[in-house]
């Protein structure tokens, strides 16, 4: 495995604690991400010392009481911040999220013995290496997810810990072990107690991983519980010569041939949920589903709403999910009017997201040789700065004013006549003879 290759800074405060006679490890997510060959967005601390001490084995850095009742204590050095906590056994669980108390500890394993997974567990520092005492370093050889002692307790303890557990094997492309993910399952319904800001946080990642549509395909029971819209596109099937899977299945499969980009995979989760509303069977059992990207973008705007996405995904999301089955633009022409229509970041978010939705479906429908046309368009276009906008339009309103339009609302129309004659070649984007043609133009 490789080595860990921990910041100065981080062994600094090591050393510091341990020369005034304190155990102090790394702990945690930076160990078991150096052990995977990445590396760590944070590291953590976990130290023998009580808050007080390690205040005072700090006492010439910048200190941060960050949780003293949970024994952490946030140290600034060189401007990097250290989350450093005591070891502690945690009290009764009477919300399912938090320890009603805690009570400190000198023993590092009785520190361990409360954490989630044992590929948690595992820490490290100059002196002593890595220290295993759970198992972890097995586990993350094997890629295996397990928790530390018996799962239902540990789920019972902490509800969240039901989603990072799938949202890990996700990221990190580990398989969850047998009676971690029966428990899951068994205790999935303690997630309706999680706060939805948390959930959100959590399922973002879980959708960004390598593992996310496996995961999902077995977990969808867990998601459920905090996105109900999901549950009738499980086995709602798409008898179309188009599809040759349900709507589920098919968007497992289009949500791994998008970039893993939260908003890309945010819309291909949801690209089809108005599909179950809006299916409707002809006489010859061939299904329709017109209208499914409004409905689709609609139960996405309420679910993102309810997770507490922000406005500017909610608004993202929404408008790529309306637009995502618009047909494919095959001459200049139609490139130019959907550029003006949606501008050139939906316009290629436009073409992730119809190549990914292809990717979902049956022969030879998989592979639309549109797309590649469309993104030629595309760069013609841009390389030649072709106009497709009022902003590289050759005249604005102030030069209409000046051969006599003044009324704001007839501007403006001016101006989008003048564009789209521009688009379809019926006039060149050149001031003279654009204002030639708006005086021809009747309001």
């Amino acid at each position: 495995m490789p080595e860990i290759k921990a910041p100065e800074q981080v062994k600094t405060a090591l050393r510091l604690l341990q020369d005034n006679g304190f155990e102090s490890y790394a702990v945690g997510g930076c160990v078991r991400d150096c052990l995977l060959g990445g590396t760590p967005a944070d590291w953590d601390i976990t130290t023998s010392a009580r808050p007080q001490e390690t205040e005072r084995v700090f006492q010439n850095y910048r200190i941060i009481e960050t949780g003293l009742q949970h024994g952490t204590v946030t140290v600034i050095l060189e401007d990097m911040p250290l989350e450093i906590t005591t070891f502690r056994i945690d009290g009764n669980y009477l919300d399912t999220r938090h320890p009603k108390n805690v009570t400190f500890t000198r023993t590092l394993w009785d520190d361990l013995a409360r954490r989630d997974f044992t590929v948690n567990t595992l820490c490290w520092n100059e002196t002593d290496g890595i220290v295993d005492l759970f198992g972890g370093t097995a586990d993350l050889q094997k890629k295996i997810l397990r928790t530390v002692g018996d799962p239902d307790m540990r789920f019972q303890e902490d509800a969240l810990r039901i989603l990072r557990g799938i949202r890990f094997a996700s990221v990190l492309g580990f398989t969850l072990e047998e009676e971690t993910a029966d428990s899951i399952l068994r205790n999935r319904q303690l997630l309706s107690a999680v706060a939805n800001e948390r959930i959100r946080t959590e399922f973002g990642k879980l959708l960004c991983g390598q593992n996310a549509s496996q995961i999902l395909e077995r977990f969808h029971g867990v998601v459920e519980i905090f996105i109900p819209e999901l549950r009738p596109l499980v086995g709602c099937p798409q008898n179309t010569h188009y599809h040759c899977f349900d709507v589920f299945h098919h968007t497992l499969t289009a949500l791994e041939n998008i970039p893993a980009l939260e908003i890309p995979r945010l819309c291909m989760f949801f690209h089809d949920f108005g599909k179950p509303d809006c299916r409707r069977t002809d006489a010859d059992g061939t299904d329709h589903f017109k209208g499914h990207e409004q409905t689709s973008a609609e139960i996405a705007e309420r679910v993102l709403r309810r997770l507490r996405y922000d406005n500017r995904t909610v608004k993202t999301v929404t408008e790529r999910i309306r637009i995502h089955d618009t047909k494919s633009a095959v001459t200049k022409i139609q490139a130019k009017k959907l550029l003006a229509k949606i501008g050139v970041e939906n316009y290629c978010a436009l073409m992730d997201i119809k190549l990914a939705d292809c990717r979902g479906k049956a022969a030879p429908h998989a592979i639309d040789e549109k797309l590649k046309k469309m993104d030629a368009l595309l760069q013609e276009i841009l390389t030649n700065c072709e106009c497709f906008s009022l902003k590289q339009l050759a005249v604005n309103g102030n030069d209409l004013k000046a051969v006599g339009i003044t009324d704001g609302k007839l501007i403006h129309n001016a101006l989008e006549n003048l564009l789209l004659a521009v688009i379809e070649e019926r006039c060149p984007n050149e001031k003279t003879a654009l204002l030639e043609f708006a005086k021809q133009l009747s309001f």
